[in-house]
């Protein structure tokens, strides 16, 4: 199964690491990247931040060569202002792909006029799309919902508006703002998106597994699929999807000594950005995910929320692959 093109950008694969807030940060995207993901996404950004130049989201517009090719997501809700933050993305960034945000349902960003709150007009969706496109050179895309909740589902209508305006891939989550995270994604919704659709199509929602990721290829036509929190501390996913997708085979799941060097050289990579303290600290919600599934991981989860320093982190990882390994050596 080969890959996909948005504008003049080849996607060698059919997996897409999804935006996520706190997450897809360099140091988590370029592990997926090594892990075989298409594209990656980086999280969202503010389009004011972007003008205010803010320190912290300058910071998050860093694009390391390794993860290329990129998306970078801004949200906004005044056109000037994205506009604005467009043209700087596109001039002053190494990113490949700038990604509109128009699926955020967190309440401080819909207020703003921003995210999941332009679902509600398929009219805005084209006037900032096509406000977009017309001044930056950089392939743009859209990421959406379904629409805002179960009475308000203008997802047909919306994609026909980002298209015409100008967008060059849509990215699609099958629920509704109303929904969050909750819920069942519904790609019935996401399938008929695809039939009106002339750009390509990225499903997104309940993709656990490489086989999901194959059924909605085969059974909705969408030419990729997003693949956000069946990743965390999970990167093999990845792998396993490109691998299913082009093969038809599973690679094996990963021991956990490999899991645990993974989750450490994510730590590494985070430490090199934001040091090591800070690191550390928001590495402890990434080791839960990393130990995820291995048993006996509980108590370990408790141990690596008091520590500080990569050495105590490293310890306790290790110390407890060590006891795994050596209860195996025992059977």
């Amino acid at each position: 199964m080969t890959g996909f093109k948005i504008g003049n950008i080849d996607i060698k694969n059919r997996a897409v690491l999804a935006p996520m807030a706190g997450v897809t940060n360099p140091a988590f995207r370029l592990i997926a990247k090594e892990f075989g993901a298409g594209l990656v996404c980086a999280e969202m950004v503010s389009d004011k931040g972007i003008l205010l130049e803010n320190a912290r989201t300058m910071r998050m517009l860093y694009v390391d060569e390794r993860e290329k090719p990129l998306s970078l997501q801004i949200f906004g809700g005044s056109k000037d202002t994205l506009v604005r933050a467009a043209q700087y993305v596109d001039q002053n960034t190494n990113a490949d792909i700038i990604d509109i945000n128009m699926g955020c349902p967190v309440p401080k960003v819909t207020k703003c006029d921003a995210g999941a709150k332009w679902l509600l007009d398929p009219d805005k969706v084209y006037e900032m799309v096509n406000a977009v496109t017309n001044v930056v050179e950089k392939p743009v895309t859209v990421k959406m919902r379904l629409g805002w909740d179960d009475e308000h589902i203008f997802i047909l209508d919306n994609v026909k508006a980002a298209q015409t305006g100008g967008a060059a891939a849509i990215a699609i989550h099958g629920r509704t703002r109303a929904q969050q995270y909750e819920g069942t994604a519904n790609w019935d919704w996401i399938g008929e998106a695809k039939k009106v659709a002339t750009v390509p199509i990225i499903g997104n929602g309940d993709i656990a597994t490489p086989q999901d990721a194959k059924r909605v290829i085969d059974q909705y036509g969408v030419d990729a699929v997003m693949i956000g929190r069946a990743a965390l501390g999970n990167p093999w996913m990845l792998y396993q999807t490109v691998q299913y997708l082009e093969t038809g085979e599973l690679p094996p799941e990963p021991e956990a000594r490999e899991k645990i060097d993974i989750c450490m050289l994510h730590l590494d990579r985070l430490s090199a950005i934001k040091g090591e303290l800070t690191a550390v600290r928001e590495m402890r919600q990434h080791a839960a995910w990393y130990l995820k599934g291995l048993k006996g991981s509980g108590p370990i989860r408790k141990q690596i929320n008091e520590t500080e320093s990569r050495e105590a982190f490293a310890a306790v990882l290790y110390g407890f692959v060590d006891q795994l390994e050596r209860q195996l050596s025992e059977v």
